[in-house]
């Protein structure tokens, strides 16, 4: 069986995104088999690249230069959808990152197993998003993208609770906040003529994407305190400070405390961090 981490820098130099996500399954699926089985499949090393391969389409823009999105449209929901087919990818490559990039760190071997499985499951949602597109005439890479996604996995290459602190804790966490609005904008598109068998899936997919999406962010808080014990450091203030340090920008609320809670945040984690609320009129 090939490496753990050689798989992982396959997935990352593949840039078709059908074919980065099903290569993503099928080893997920073999190293998932493995060790069902009792077996401890080598992990191995391997040197990532700095960015992972991409398509050619979509047009990857500043986010400053992304069009809003107005979801009492169609074409706003359509646009909606694309943005998290985008970030969708771009947690395919992030869970397989942390794989390729960090497998010289001593880890127990959970740690393979959980970011494996959160990388499949990036992968099903990806495909889940991208087949409701399809149904919509407007395939991924249609639409213009947020050219600053991998911002976060660059500037925590080198250090691996930053890593965890930064995509999984905040990044995903804020999937978590967000999710149930995208939700209800479908349900209220399923009884749209044109667009409301599109909407009935895109809801089913975003089911399955909030309901799988808390166990990835738990897998960071996990790790995370796991690695804060080992370096005898308070998660709390470790937290406050590698974030403070690699992300750009303060946490904006609204916050989802209880899937947060669920994960395993709590909210002197990342409150302390938000930024004030708007109260102009």
């Amino acid at each position: 069986m090939t490496p753990l981490a050689e798989m992982a820098d396959a997935v990352l130099r593949t840039g078709d995104a059908r074919g980065k996500t099903a290569l993503s399954r099928r080893y997920a699926g073999e190293w998932q088999a493995a060790r069902r089985s009792g077996v401890t499949p080598d992990i191995g090393l391997a040197s990532p690249p700095d960015r992972p391969a991409r398509p050619d389409r979509p047009e990857l823009l500043d986010p400053r230069h992304v069009p809003r999105r107005r979801p009492g449209s169609a074409r706003g929901r359509r646009a909606i959808l694309h943005a998290v087919a985008h970030i969708e990818l771009n947690a395919v490559d992030l869970h397989w990152d942390v794989i390729a990039r960090f497998a010289h760190v001593p880890m127990p071997i959970g740690f393979f197993d959980d970011w494996v499985r959160a990388a499949d499951e990036e992968s099903k949602h990806f495909n889940l998003v991208a087949d409701v597109l399809e149904a919509m005439d407007c395939p991924y890479g249609s639409l213009p993208a947020h050219a600053g996604m991998w911002r976060a996995a660059e500037d925590t290459a080198g250090d691996l609770i930053a890593r965890l602190a930064v995509v999984p804790m905040v990044l995903e966490a804020r999937g978590l906040d967000v999710t149930p609005t995208m939700i209800d904008v479908f349900r209220k598109a399923c009884q749209d003529p044109e667009d409301g068998a599109a909407a009935r899936m895109a809801v089913g997919a975003m089911e399955v994407i909030y309901a799988e999406e808390v166990h990835h962010v738990a897998y960071g808080s996990k790790w995370f305190h796991f690695l804060c014990g080992r370096q005898d450091r308070d998660p709390k203030v470790a937290f406050h400070d590698l974030v403070q340090r690699h992300f750009h920008g303060a946490l904006k609320p609204p916050f989802n405390e209880e899937k947060r809670a669920e994960a395993g945040i709590p909210p002197d984690f990342y409150w302390p961090l938000a930024e004030a609320p708007d109260t102009r009129d």
